[in-house]
C-alpha cells in the first residue's frame, strides 16, 4: 500500500447477541475528522431468540449516527425520543453532558419471521466548547437524505457537506459522510469535492488504489486529505467518513468520549452510582466491563 494511506481490517468485537466489525479506533489512527468510532453490524439474520437488544447504557461527549443499509431498529433515550430507523434512514443523537438510550429490535418486527440487519454504528466527537451541550436527537427520512448519480455513481449525502451539497444533518463540526455505489467500474476523484481527512469503509466489492486492492471488510484512509483518486469495480458500494480534525485530542473510556480525561472518570462514577438520567420505563442496565474500571 503506498505510504500515503492506511489499511484497515475489520476487528471482531463481542455485543452480546452480535459479533460487530470494529474499523475505528485502532492503533495507528484514533480518529479520522471528529470520527472516533465505527462498528459495523451484520449483515445478519434476525429471528426468534436472535432480536437485536441493546439494553440502557449511557454516553458523554459524543454524537452517535446510527445509518442501516438494511432492516430496522428502535431507537429510546432518557429524552424520552422513541424512533424506528429504517434501512436509509438517520439516527443522530447528541450525549452532551449526558445521555442514556437503548437500542432494539422494534416490536412489530417480534413475529418470529426472520429478517436480514446490517448498518454502521458510528461516534462522532463533539468539539471541546460543545462537549456539555444539552442533549438532543435528530432524526431524517431516506427520502429527506439528498441523492443523485453523476459519473457512474449513486450518491447519498448522509452528514455535513461534500460534492457542493449539503446534508439535513449537519453535526457539530465540519465532517462530511457519503454513500456510494458504483453502478459501473469508475473512478472517484475527490479532488475539491470534499474537505478534511478522509476515510473509504469498502461495504461490498473493491476498489483499486495505485494498483492496490482493497476489499469489502477493510478500510482505507487518506494521509493526504481529500486530494486522492480510487478505482470502484461495477457494483461497490462505499462509505466515506471524515471531515477537519478537531482542535483537541479526544480520548474514550468505554462508552464516553471527551478530551478531558477527568469527565471520563466522573461520567464512569456517575454510571455506577446510577446518576444518569433513564429511559422512561425501562430498568435495564448494563455494567461497565471491569477491564475499563482498571483503568
Amino acid at each position: 500500500m503506498a505510504n500515503n494511506k492506511l489499511l484497515v481490517n475489520e476487528r471482531q468485537a463481542d455485543l452480546g447477541q452480535f459479533m460487530v466489525g470494529r474499523l475505528l479506533p485502532f492503533r495507528g489512527k484514533r480518529q479520522v475528522g471528529p470520527f472516533t468510532f465505527i462498528d459495523h453490524m451484520g449483515p445478519v439474520t434476525i429471528e426468534k431468540d436472535r432480536y437485536f437488544d441493546v439494553d440502557q447504557h449511557p454516553h458523554i461527549g459524543l454524537s452517535t449516527l446510527t445509518y442501516l443499509l438494511k432492516g430496522q431498529i428502535e431507537h429510546r433515550d432518557s429524552m424520552g425520543s422513541v424512533q424506528v430507523i429504517s434501512a436509509g434512514d438517520v439516527g443522530f443523537m447528541t450525549a452532551g453532558h449526558g445521555v442514556t438510550h437503548t437500542e432494539r429490535t422494534p416490536k412489530d418486527k417480534r413475529t418470529g419471521e426472520t429478517f436480514e440487519m446490517h448498518g454502521y454504528q458510528i461516534w462522532v466527537a463533539l468539539p471541546q466548547d460543545k462537549e456539555d451541550m444539552e442533549p438532543n436527537f435528530q432524526f431524517y427520512k431516506k427520502s429527506e437524505i439528498p441523492a443523485w448519480t453523476q459519473n457512474n455513481l449513486h450518491i447519498r449525502l448522509v452528514a455535513g457537506n461534500a460534492f457542493g451539497k449539503s446534508a439535513p444533518l449537519q453535526g457539530h463540526s465540519s465532517l462530511f459522510m457519503v454513500d456510494i455505489l458504483a453502478n459501473k467500474e469508475t473512478t472517484l476523484d475527490l479532488s475539491n469535492q470534499l474537505k478534511g481527512e478522509v476515510a473509504f469503509v469498502i461495504v461490498e466489492g473493491e476498489i483499486t488504489e495505485k494498483n492496490h486492492k482493497v476489499e469489502a471488510g477493510q478500510m482505507l484512509i487518506s494521509k493526504t486529505d481529500e486530494h486522492c483518486k480510487i478505482c470502484l469495480a461495477k457494483g461497490t458500494r462505499v462509505l466515506l467518513f471524515g471531515g477537519e480534525p478537531l482542535d483537541r485530542e479526544h480520548f474514550l473510556l468505554w462508552n464516553f468520549v471527551s478530551s478531558d480525561k477527568t469527565k471520563l472518570k466522573q461520567a464512569s462514577e456517575r454510571w455506577q452510582n446510577k446518576a444518569f438520567p433513564k429511559v422512561p420505563g425501562d430498568e435495564t442496565y448494563i455494567p461497565i466491563p471491569e477491564v475499563f474500571l482498571r483503568k
